[in-house]
Parts: C-alpha cells; structure tokens; sequence
C-alpha cells in the first residue's frame, strides 16, 4: 500500500510590540519571573482591555505579505479551558471574524520545484503564561510574564504532502515575519511556535484521514522528525488493522517519539463567546493602503532582484534572501567589493561554514560586511591569491584587524615580481628532471594536467604566495622551450 501524508500547520507568533495586547506591561524578553504581568493580564475585577493599535498593524502587514484578505472588521471572542499558566480561565482571541483571511504564499523546495500553500486564515491572541518545571524540587512554578502578549496565529489548509514541505513552509512563514520586522521568530525563545496536524491516506483517496495535533514544536529540525515519525506511528497502526485516535500529542525529541497527551478538543469544549469587554475593531481601507504603501521589499521580491540585479543562479539567490539580515549582509558587501558573485560564494562558502561551527547568527559574525568586502578587493586585485585569502579570512575571525592589516602584520602580500618567480621556476625545473623528461615525452593532451605537478612545486617554494597566474605563464614558456 501506498500512503499519503496531509499536513496543515498552525503557527504561533509574538508580535515585536513594546507592550502587550490589551495592557501597557512590557513584553521585554528575559525579566525575572512575574515581574511583566500586570493586573488586566490577569483578568483582575475592575480591570478592562485595551487593544494595542500596533499588534493590529503588525497583524495587518502579515496579511497583506500573505496576499490574503484583510478582516476590515474583526471581533474578539474568550476561549474557555483551564491551564495552571492561564490566570483569567480564558484567552482572549479570534474566532468568527480574524484580523487576516484566506491567502497563500509559494514555498520553494530543495530539489527546485515550487508549490502553493493555502492559508484559511490568521488570528490575533493573546499568549499565556509558561510552565516551569526545573529546579523546583518536584514542583512546577508558574512564570505569567508572557500572559497576554501579542501573538498571531497563522492556520494553513491541509496542503502539504512531506515533512519537507511543512520545513519549507515555516521558513518562508520565519522569513516573512523577520522581514516585515514583526517578530524576531526565535524559536529557541518561543518567539515562534507550530502545531503540525498531521494524517495519511491511501495514494488517491479524496478523503481525509484522522488527524493528531502535534503541539509546541520550537524547531525546524523537530518538525520535521516529529512529522515523520507520526506519519510512520499512523501508518503501522492502520496496516496493522487499528484505528487511528484525534488526539493531541506531544514530541519527545531525545526518544524521537510522539506521545498522547489528552484527547482532541473541537469548538464546542472552549465554549467561545464574544469578549464582553471589547467592542468590534474596525479598519477603514485607508488604514490598509497606508500600511500596503509602507511594506517593506519581501523575500521573493527580493530573490528576483538579485537574480536580475546582482546575476546570481536562483540557488544562490534563495540561499541569500531566506533572512533578511543576511540579505542585507550580502547586499553590503556585493556593493562595497563591486564583486556581488565573488561576495555570494564567499558568504555561503567560509563564512557560513565559520557561523555554522561557532553557532553563530549573521548578526553576530566576527566578520563584517565591509570587512569581507575588503578581503574580496584584495583577491580582485591580485594582492592576495585566493589560497591565501582563506588565511586571511580566519585571521579575520579572530579579530586580528582588516583584510590589509592582516596581510601586512603576516607579509601575506602575493608575489607578482616576474624576476622573483622565474627564479623558483628555474629551481624547480632543475630539481625535477624526471617530471621535465615526462612532460616533454607526453601527448599534447596530457601536458596541462601534468603543469599542476610543477605549478604546485613553485607554490610551495614560494609559500602559497607566488601570483598562479604568473607561475602558469613562466612555466609554459620554459617548459614549451624545452620541447
């Protein structure tokens, strides 16, 4: 039997804002526990909401990067259940009538090809607080700095077919939001959550399956396994005969499992109502235009850009724009070299290999845009060879100056004196008579793969820091004279 993953994600995001969604209480991340949770966050009697204008703009942009419809009126309802890190008993959210309807965004995958993914809509809500369970001797505590902060909660439709397209889709979700400057989307934070509902068909089937709700995974790399090893725990239990549950489950990334954690709720158990306390918001089009007029360029403009602009491949682009502080990384350092394909290689080649080793972001390289494009001018200009750029480049890293300052303090600087190079071409050739005799003897065809032996001894003898172009134009003459 053939099977078929069905995928829909819902995604949790902290909106940037200072203060929270309905009080003026901070949002500020890392305070000290229960030192950001005022009394309206608690749903304290006598107190009242007040919607924060700027979660609403923020929720706004997102649609309007979604291409999705914009709820010109949208409404406030209480979701009923009991959590011990919700205080009021209910969250504040949306239900009838979101901020942001139906739309779509293309998701680009690995092997090249493209897809759409829907959108059925995004929500405004408010956070709840955290469940601490460290350090308490057997006791959780209760952490309520995050209750009430701003979130949108992004619902696709069931449109993605591999955990490959569910990773896709929440980068180009992380990507868009980090853009418009709406939320840092750290997962490792919680700034950016998702719940994977997850279920499998036979190939062609039409109808879906039972889906189980994956909750609270806070990495790229975790929804992945957790999509995969579901799917698989599904599929075992239906060819085994069984049933599959609705349920909520919980990944155990250490084990690489799926665990029930309590029965699926529907609508019905959260008892939605309207929010008593909050009037219906209403958005006139020249609100949206205004905000429409000041979006800022977005990932797939972008990548078209700079496949136009800077003329690199589709793959390069979209390695480059999928963070817009790594795009701005390269789009300074492109200008400043002049060298925007020398820029792009070096930044997916050394340096992502450099911030990838030290579990570093863009924004914390040791080495700056300007900087790289220094040491780029370096190469172009034939002070440095490309071999030796790469020590210079680690020397970089270390904080040992500019591109000029180390190759100076290391007397890097290429050899481009003709005397001084034929000098060890001459001493080479000498001292390889064997490999002289060889190349004079071989086929034409042969005699410039054979060059590298010789290229590769002058190298040596000049510390890697002999101009190749040079040696190779030396040696050439001097062996063809010897023909």
């Amino acid at each position: 039997m053939e099977w078929e993953i069905v995928i829909g994600l819902e995604v949790h995001v902290q909106l940037s804002t200072k203060s929270k969604l309905f009080s003026g209480a901070s949002t500020r991340f890392g305070a000290e526990p229960n030192t950001q949770a005022c009394a309206i966050d608690l749903a304290m009697p006598g107190t009242l909401p007040v919607p924060n204008e700027e979660a609403f703009r923020y929720a706004v942009m997102f649609g309007l990067a979604m291409n999705a419809e914009i709820g010109k009126r949208s409404v406030f309802e209480r979701k009923n259940y009991f959590y011990p890190d919700l205080p009021k008993g209910y969250q504040t959210t949306q239900l009838a009538e979101p901020i942001v309807g139906a739309g779509e965004i293309e998701i680009h995958l690995d092997d090249g090809t493209s897809k759409k993914v829907r959108l059925h809509h995004a929500h405004l809500e408010e956070d709840a607080g955290k469940s601490l369970h460290e350090d308490f001797q057997g006791m959780s505590g209760i952490d309520l700095n995050r209750a009430g902060t701003p979130l949108i909660e992004i619902v696709s439709e069931p449109d993605m077919r591999s955990p490959a397209e569910a990773v896709a889709y929440l980068k180009k979700i992380h990507s868009i939001v980090t853009y418009l400057g709406i939320s840092d989307g750290d997962m490792s934070q919680g700034s950016m959550r998702c719940d994977a509902n997850v279920s499998v068909r036979l190939k062609g089937e039409e109808k879906l399956g039972t889906r189980t709700e994956l909750k609270n995974i806070n990495s790229f790399r975790f929804v992945e396994r957790a999509i995969k090893v579901e799917a698989e725990r599904q599929i075992d239990i239906l060819e085994d005969g069984g049933t599959v549950i609705q349920e909520t489950r919980l990944y155990d990334s250490d084990k690489n499992e799926t665990r029930s954690m309590r029965s699926k709720e529907v609508a019905n158990d959260y008892r939605y109502f309207p929010c008593p306390d909050l009037l219906p918001v209403i958005l006139t089009d020249d609100y949206v235009e205004k905000i429409r007029s000041e979006l800022p360029e977005l990932p797939d403009a972008k990548l078209a850009r700079f496949q136009s602009e800077y003329q690199l491949s589709a793959y390069d682009a979209s390695l480059l724009t999928q963070e817009r502080a790594l795009a701005d990384y390269f789009e300074a350092a492109a200008k400043e070299s002049g060298e925007p394909k020398l820029a792009a290689n070096w930044i997916t080649g050394e340096l992502a290999a450099l911030l990838n080793r030290e579990e570093l972001s863009i924004e914390q390289s040791p080495v700056s845009a300007l900087q790289l494009a220094g040491l780029i001018k370096r190469v172009t200009d034939n002070t440095i060879s490309s071999k030796i750029a790469k020590q210079v480049f680690e020397a970089m890293a270390k904080g040992e100056g500019s591109a000029d300052q180390v190759i100076e303090k290391r007397g890097l600087k290429q050899v481009s004196d003709s005397g001084a190079i034929e000098q060890m071409v001459d001493q080479v050739l000498a001292a390889s008579g064997t490999q002289v005799e060889n190349y004079r003897n071989a086929d034409e065809s042969k005699r410039p793969k054979m060059m590298g032996y010789f290229v590769g001894q002058v190298m040596k003898a000049s510390k890697g820091q002999a101009n190749p172009q040079m040696i190779n134009k030396i040696l050439k003459e001097k062996l063809d004279a010897l023909l």
